[in-house]
């Protein structure tokens, strides 16, 4: 198993958790939650590659994937109070699994022959439409329309990861540098409760 691989399905497995303790107080059942764990960590990877008409997708092509899901789902209905308690340690989580999901949608759009435009979308889909999904159907504003820095922090990351590959950059130093640029604008857009101008 690579470093990439464990890190794919660490990430699918906390996004579920993510979705799953979404409706925790909305008193739904393990079936609701575990549907919504499953369509927070898989929605924005299922997406890119309908849109790039690319199969089998991934989560149908691993049965592992849903093996995180499932465990993500069954932990979030188990322990959900002592989850909540680790709500800042599980932003630590989301940030770096926007991060690293980021640029895996980048070089998979770019192993497909897309443009590097389209590419750097994609890299942004991957890492934040499951949580948009998911918020959508929690009936919560979308986090992609209050006022945090999170998509925005994504795009950043795509462009970095392009202009770093277009100059020939190792890949595991491109790879490091874009998922941490993706990071830092996060947290630091959190911690000082920075955004982006508004429209008046």
């Amino acid at each position: 198993m690579t470093l990439q691989y464990a890190l794919e399905l660490v990430g699918t497995f906390v996004f579920a958790i993510s979705g799953a303790l979404a409706i925790r107080e909305r008193e739904h059942d393990l079936f609701g939650a575990g549907f919504t764990g499953f369509i927070t960590a898989i929605g924005g990877g299922t997406l890119r590659d309908i849109l790039l008409d690319a199969y089998p997708l991934v989560w149908i092509g691993d049965i592992y994937f849903l093996y995180a899901i499932l465990l993500g789902v069954l932990a979030a209905f188990i322990f959900p109070n002592f989850l909540s308690r680790l709500r800042k340690t599980f932003f630590l989580f989301d940030t770096l699994g926007i991060g690293f999901f980021t640029v895996l949608g980048v070089e998979k759009a770019l192993s497909l022959g897309v443009r590097p435009e389209i590419a750097a979308i994609m890299g942004m889909f991957s890492a934040v439409m499951g949580g948009v999904i998911r918020d959508t159907l929690t009936n919560e504003i979308p986090i992609l329309f209050r006022k945090e820095i999170y998509a925005s922090a994504c795009l950043a990351g795509a462009i970095l990861y392009l202009v770093l590959n277009y100059f020939g950059l190792d890949r595991d130093w491109n790879l490091l540098i874009s998922m941490s640029t993706v990071i830092s604008i996060r947290m630091i857009a959190v911690k000082y409760q920075l955004s982006l101008p508004r429209l008046d």
